[in-house]
């Protein structure tokens, strides 16, 4: 019996930046997770993705990511998705430069 679709978003890394980056519902990228469009229907998410692979000129690795819907709008629900999301783990680069 196939597992039941549960909410996602489209995540890859910028292109660019290599920032991870989230697809928004006006079909923007975003760095805020909650600015992120939840995708609940498999087949529409299964569009949406495509769509989002044939953009290679401004992202890479997209694929979909779980999600639950949270106070500020979506939360990941595996780890990965949230050491993804805190930037590189050395300190001293990127988003975490500022800590």
């Amino acid at each position: 019996m196939p597992k039941a679709f549960t909410p996602k978003v489209i995540t890859a890394n910028a292109l660019q930046e290599g920032d991870v980056i989230y697809l928004t519902r006006d079909g923007a990228w975003t760095r805020n997770l909650s600015e992120a469009e939840v995708l609940t229907d498999e087949a529409d998410a299964q569009i949406q993705l495509l769509n989002a692979e044939a953009r290679s000129s401004e992202a890479v690795g997209v694929y979909l990511a779980d999600v639950a819907e949270g106070l500020h709008g979506p939360e990941p629900t595996h780890f990965r998705e949230t050491f993804r999301r805190t930037g590189p783990s050395n300190y001293f680069h990127g988003k975490q430069a500022d800590l």
